[in-house]
């Protein structure tokens, strides 16, 4: 992040306020084809929306996946020295190693999905301020890991599947969704990395702490993510963004990186209209959060992995979507009668 300086999260804010829309005519053409195809109207059901979606987000039809890309990224939490993980905070580069060596779920997942996985490293030797205290970050330090977040989104990509990797992020995750959501600490405080009991409680009453001490800033939805985020989740609503600049559609992965899009939600729902939640985590605060914008899930298989991995595996859902887009014969070609 040393190269990325100068950033403000006001410069992000004239940034949202000029983000391309939809195109709705090459989603209108996906529907078009969508209904002359050799099956019932509808029979595709959730998959022939896909295609609309992904039609109307890469602003082209057919919608293609030629070029996926699962983007990780790594920071560190003050908040995690209060003992709100099961593990310690130095996992977090640990795992990164394991990312680099091919050794980690997401790794196979890549490989059997064939997505390019790259991994992006946020000053984990500098974790950030523990919030129960003060801001997470400052205004420089936030704005400058959504830039450095942008980054991830290149030309030519198809669909990128963002995650993340960070010990208490989870606890960053509850936080930021009971101060932009409200209710109570515990509606969106979960086990995390395996934590319960005491632990648990605990970690329920710092989110509740720390929602407390910054929840005057609660109708600034950046200020929140600057107060109560982490860099990794900083760098995934940068990604959100360029991807929206890129006309790249983006599969979020489970319940932080949904907590950093739901960031740009309180903004306006439409800033994650190309954005679509790959699986629900077994993390119960997810649930919640899904609700509470609006998303349905692509699986639901009790995952609560984290690292983009629910992401990459809901590829195979989209490219089912497209090889049934574009590879099924219309009626005409097939010579089969249409509806009467």
């Amino acid at each position: 992040m040393d190269n990325i300086n100068g950033s403000s999260l006001e410069e992000m804010r004239d940034i949202l306020g000029r983000l391309p829309g939809p195109d709705e005519d090459a989603a209108a053409r996906a529907a078009a084809r969508e209904s002359q195809l050799t099956k019932p109207p509808g029979a595709l059901a959730r998959l022939e929306a896909l295609n609309e979606w992904l039609a109307r987000w890469q602003g082209r039809h057919p919608p293609r996946i030629d070029r996926p890309r699962a983007a990780v990224f790594a920071g560190n939490h003050g908040i995690a020295a209060r003992g709100v993980s099961a593990y310690p905070a130095e996992v977090t580069a640990q795992m990164v190693a394991n990312f680099q060596a091919g050794g980690a779920a997401i790794n196979q997942l890549c490989r059997m999905f064939d997505a390019e996985l790259r991994v992006y490293e946020l000053a984990l030797e500098q974790p950030t301020v523990d919030f129960v205290e003060g801001p997470a970050m400052t205004d420089a330090e936030c704005a400058n890991a959504m830039a450095f977040g942008m980054m991830a989104v290149e030309d030519g990509l198809d669909v990128i599947c963002l995650g993340e990797m960070g010990i208490a992020n989870t606890t960053s995750a509850a936080a930021l969704c009971h101060a932009l959501f409200g209710g109570v600490a515990a509606d969106w405080t979960g086990p995390g990395t395996g934590v319960g009991g005491e632990a648990l409680e605990a970690k329920t009453r710092i989110v509740a702490d720390a929602v407390a001490l910054h929840g005057s800033a609660r109708d600034d939805p950046l200020e929140i993510l600057r107060r109560l985020g982490g860099r990794e989740l900083a760098a995934i609503v940068g990604a959100i963004i360029a991807a929206r600049i890129g006309r790249v559609p983006v599969l979020l992965d489970g319940y932080a990186c949904t907590a950093a899009a739901a960031v740009l939600y309180r903004v306006s729902p439409q800033l994650i209209a190309h954005c679509t939640v790959a699986h629900r985590s077994a993390e119960p605060g997810h649930a919640r959060l899904l609700e509470a914008i609006g998303q349905v899930p692509l699986l639901d298989l009790g995952m609560r992995l984290g690292e983009a991995s629910g992401a990459v595996l809901a590829l195979a859902v989209l490219r089912a979507a497209v090889a049934c887009h574009t590879g099924m014969a219309t009626f005409a070609e097939a010579g089969v009668s249409g509806p009467a």
